[in-house]
């Protein structure tokens, strides 16, 4: 009993470096933001804060500009994540074949991966500039593509999906790799096709990693706030005002800041909910399969 609590111990020693700035850097600020809520915390303010229960949540209810945003949010969300995976599945099949400079198309398949959201917001901002915009030089328009009411939003998501695509090509790229070639050799022996060794063989394989980087994608996404920002700041009027921009706009340029903690938690829920519920029906569907 001795020795196993001795080695006990001596496993949380080794984890504990780990542990220690998951707890200061997430934990902490995450239990910080959730007492905030319930208070009515504002910026400039001189007399105590005080604990006012679940008023911000109630006055949450009650805007129509914040779930106006969530619902923004979910459509951005849905837009980026799903043809932003079916692009990096097909991306990720090619790149994984024996083509000719492989290296070289899987280095530059990264290139996005490695450019800070801030200078893909810039970039992009030039490419869709209505008088000098590559776009517009090369459709021989002027169109203010994310100044319009009806382009703002296409827009962005378009950039939303070119500027996290490496990451989940490079994801599936890596489980396609764990898959055994001789799974596929032995189907084409049978007579396989290529759709059909892809349904067989390839997908139940990379399955749980497909699983997990479209859950994850989909996290990303509902928090995005660099990229738009950059792009449009929310505008214009509002349609591209996704739930952590008005977070940001109620916490430091109004100063509400128990109120946008408010709006931190809702956000938190229902994405937990919505991936909760998602992967329930994921691993439902797998267990039948």
């Amino acid at each position: 009993m001795t020795g196993r609590q001795g080695s006990a111990h001596g496993a949380w020693f080794l984890v504990l470096p780990a542990l220690i700035p998951i707890l200061l850097l997430s934990v902490g600020p995450l239990l910080y933001g959730i007492a905030l809520a319930f208070t009515d915390s504002q910026a400039g303010r001189t007399d105590p804060t005080q604990w006012i229960g679940l008023l911000n949540f109630q006055d949450l209810l009650r805007d129509t500009l914040f779930w106006e945003s969530f619902r923004i949010g979910l459509v951005w969300a849905v837009a980026v994540s799903v043809p932003q995976f079916l692009l990096a599945l097909g991306l990720a099949l090619l790149l994984h074949q024996d083509l000719r400079f492989r290296w070289l198309s899987r280095a530059l398949a990264i290139v996005p991966w490695a450019m800070p959201e801030v200078v893909v917001g810039i970039m992009w901002r030039l490419v869709y500039h209505p008088d000098a915009g590559v776009l517009n030089e090369t459709l021989g328009t002027h169109r203010d593509w994310l100044g319009s009411l009806s382009t703002a939003l296409p827009a962005v998501v378009v950039v939303g999906i070119w500027a996290r695509l490496p990451q989940v090509t490079v994801t599936l790229l890596a489980g396609l790799s764990n898959v055994p070639r001789e799974l596929h050799e032995a189907a084409a022996m049978d007579g396989a096709g290529a759709w059909r060794r892809f349904r067989a063989v390839t997908w139940p394989a990379i399955r749980p990693i497909a699983l997990a980087i479209s859950a994850l994608s989909f996290i990303w996404n509902v928090n995005s706030f660099a990229l738009v920002y950059v792009l449009t700041g929310g505008g214009p009027g509002g349609r591209t005002r996704l739930p952590m921009l008005f977070a940001y706009e109620e916490a430091f340029r109004y100063g509400q800041f128990g109120y946008a903690a408010a709006m931190g938690c809702v956000l938190v829920a229902v994405v937990s909910i919505l991936l909760a519920v998602h992967l329930v029906a994921r691993l439902k569907g797998d267990d039948e399969a």
